[in-house]
């Protein structure tokens, strides 16, 4: 549980989404939106949630906004509401600041600002659907520093049957195997369901089963040539 405090302004799906996900593993969230009825609609998930115009200072002041530890200004379309709300807040010495851009020159505008932090949901979806488009087998990904990348992949058919031991990731393919997500059927309300876990740490003696994701880390060529390879 995170004992540090967070502010999340601009309440539409991502800024709501951002603030569910934070109160859920148990931080304390305020949110804050100038939509009466979006704001009663987060009432029960979040810790606190009121209906102010986040680029009136005074209004922030009345929260205690420089009292949070984190504030994440997640609004959206309204570029001019989000430059005020960001100066305010650093006219306001918030402690971490982070700003939602979207394209390169509002984040040019808010870095000769003085912001530091940014989340661009937009070209972070585009990325990611870019990937799944141009390669179907990469689920999901994390792009790391130095064009390394822990990649979600289905598992090639050609390897369903061996053990980890014959596939060798790491000398044949120089990939770290980090873990497999496997499907298990489980039982609820009377009902066999199918609901994906994973096996924590395998060794050279597990099988691979049809419908196993290997979560894999390694150069990005690396895994393509390892798609590649064995489809």
């Amino acid at each position: 549980m995170s004992n540090e405090r967070f502010a999340v302004i601009g309440a539409g799906h991502f800024g709501s989404s951002i603030a569910v996900a934070l109160s859920e593993q148990g931080a304390e969230v305020l949110v804050i939106d100038s939509d009466m009825q979006v704001i009663q609609e987060l009432n029960e998930d979040v810790a606190f949630s009121v209906c102010i115009d986040a680029s009136n200072k005074k209004a922030l002041i009345g929260e205690n906004i420089q009292d949070f530890d984190v504030v994440i200004v997640a609004i959206g379309n309204d570029f001019e509401k989000r430059l005020l709300c960001a100066a305010n807040l650093l006219d306001l010495n918030v402690k971490r600041i982070i700003c939602r851009t979207m394209g390169n020159n509002q984040r040019l505008i808010l870095e000769k600002m003085g912001i530091t932090e940014f989340l661009s949901p937009e070209d972070e979806i585009g990325k990611v659907v870019a990937e799944r488009l141009l390669n179907p087998n990469i689920l999901s990904y994390l792009q790391l520093p130095d064009d390394h990348r822990i990649a979600e992949i289905l598992t090639p058919q050609r390897l369903i049957g061996m053990t980890l031991g014959d596939i060798n990731f790491r000398d044949n393919h120089k990939l770290s195997l980090i873990t497999i997500k496997r499907d298990f059927e489980e039982f609820s309300t009377n009902e066999k369901k199918k609901s994906q876990h994973i096996i924590g740490v395998p060794d050279n003696t597990t099988i691979i089963q049809e419908n196993d994701c290997f979560v894999i880390f390694g150069q990005n060529q690396d895994i393509e040539n390892f798609i590649k390879i064995n489809q």
